[in-house]
């Protein structure tokens, strides 16, 4: 299966110089959030493959203007050819912003969803904006990750976790591919495919 990562940054290389064959072969393509909802409408429109979103710190304008053709899995786990993919949008609580959490509401965003984790035995991927705590992650409150994610890891040891919020283009030592004991981690932002 080839999933084409999302995150942050609008790619130039899909957008203003498109070619519908640079979308071929694509199974899934799964964003990260802080992308413009015409954006991924765009995308949409050129693959058949299903576009599965969850909420950036920047996404209030979803509320007015969602992604159309899209499906939103915040707080969801959503199965996909055998793939039970969970998203956890937003990034941590630091001014007050719709899509910005304290450590304590992301747990508890967590909890709720630990039912759907026992029936569904676990996740293969784990869809976020910010970055877990500690790991690729910033000391600045916007970008610090969130710990509770460091729970999920540890826990139910997806293969993926994918998360974006943090840019590339920040500085030195950011990592584009990652790996915290079992997990893969990869940081999605602009374009990134995944094969598996």
């Amino acid at each position: 299966m080839k999933i084409l990562l999302l995150a942050d940054l609008e790619s130039k290389y899909l957008w203003d110089f498109f070619e519908k064959s640079k979308l071929e072969g694509i199974d899934l393509v799964l964003a990260a959030g802080d992308l413009a909802p015409q954006y991924l409408s765009f995308i949409a429109t050129f693959t058949t493959a299903p576009v599965l979103y969850i909420h950036g710190n920047h996404d209030a304008c979803y509320d007015d203007t969602p992604p159309e053709g899209c499906i939103c899995i915040d707080d969801m786990i959503y199965e996909y050819q055998g793939l039970r993919i969970m998203g956890l949008g937003g990034s941590m609580l630091y001014n007050m912003g719709k899509y910005q959490y304290s450590d304590k509401q992301m747990r508890n965003r967590y909890l709720k969803l630990k039912p759907k984790l026992f029936f569904s035995k676990g996740i293969d991927i784990l869809l976020t904006h910010s970055p877990a705590y500690g790991i690729n992650d910033q000391e600045d409150m916007p970008h610090r990750g969130f710990k509770v994610f460091n729970t999920i890891l540890d826990k139910y040891e997806p293969k993926y976790f994918i998360h974006g919020h943090v840019h590339l283009n920040y500085g030195k030592g950011i990592k584009r591919v990652d790996t915290y004991k079992n997990t893969t981690i990869i940081n999605a932002f602009e374009r990134y495919t995944l094969e598996i």
